[in-house]
């Protein structure tokens, strides 16, 4: 997997402020959960496609659930696990949980930086 461990809270401003140069996505991940592992799969096996298009950022809920608190807080996103969360342009412009978290429909919400 290539990638990004987010372990600290500034690393959110750094995500947000990276989404003007290129899209951001957070996989919010937790490890004692199935589904999650799941979704980690689908998502790892579209890593080379997302990877193009995005910076993808891993964080484990289970090690730094203050972190989920504070996107909870700030981006406007209720907590759920596990979570997709894209970021464009200072938006947020796709989130999902669950079985609804889709490569592909990330894919396809990806918009270039204007």
């Amino acid at each position: 997997m290539v990638w990004k461990n987010v372990e600290t809270l500034s690393q959110l401003s750094e995500i947000f402020q990276s989404s003007f140069l290129k899209p951001q996505l957070v996989f919010k991940h937790s490890t004692r959960c199935g589904i999650s592992v799941h979704v980690l799969h689908l998502l790892d096996s579209m890593s080379a496609a997302l990877l193009e298009k995005t910076e993808i950022h891993y964080l484990d809920l289970l090690e730094h659930r203050e972190i989920s608190n504070r996107i909870a807080t700030e981006w406007g996103i209720p907590h759920q696990s596990p979570q997709a969360i894209l970021i464009n342009e200072g938006k947020v412009v796709y989130h999902a949980s669950h079985y609804a978290i889709k490569p592909e429909i990330i894919l396809s919400k990806i918009k270039p930086i204007s």
